[in-house]
């Protein structure tokens, strides 16, 4: 059997922010493994059905990230939130989708007090940034070409 091996060269380091990837890496890992349990079964959610994660540049995975996530945690948490621009409503619709599946595949957050949700909901943002954006080696998401 031949085991076939490759080298990637690159002009750019990736992660394009290591030190930034690092950090984010460390902080998941000093979770305790309760929320880290529970971070990873709604990240687990996010990666197999939701599209917004795979915007091709970093400042647009960002934004969503923060639009989405940010409204979820509001409407997870029970607080309102009205739409005010087409880009609320956009990010809305997808928050209000996550709220859904997270409700129903997530019973523990029925227990979890409004504080406690939007913890998470902090924790989990971290995550996806991580994982979509710090962390990411896809060259793409820096191409200046773009």
């Amino acid at each position: 059997m031949t085991k076939i091996t490759y080298k990637v060269t690159s002009e750019h380091p990736f992660p394009a922010d290591a030190a930034a990837a690092a950090a984010s890496l460390a902080a998941y890992e000093a979770l305790d493994d309760v929320t880290k349990a529970r971070v990873d079964q709604m990240v687990d959610w996010v990666m197999k059905n939701c599209l917004w994660q795979f915007h091709s540049r970093t400042w647009d995975r960002k934004r969503q990230n923060e639009g989405i996530l940010g409204i979820a945690a509001k409407l997870l948490a029970g607080e309102p939130f009205t739409p005010q621009t087409p880009e609320d409503r956009c990010y809305w619709v997808d928050s209000v989708t996550l709220q859904r599946a997270y409700q129903a595949t997530c019973p523990w957050l029925a227990e979890m007090s409004k504080e406690d949700i939007k913890a998470l909901m902090k924790e989990l943002h971290a995550r996806i940034d991580y994982l979509t954006v710090t962390g990411s080696l896809n060259e793409e998401l820096t191409d200046k070409h773009y």
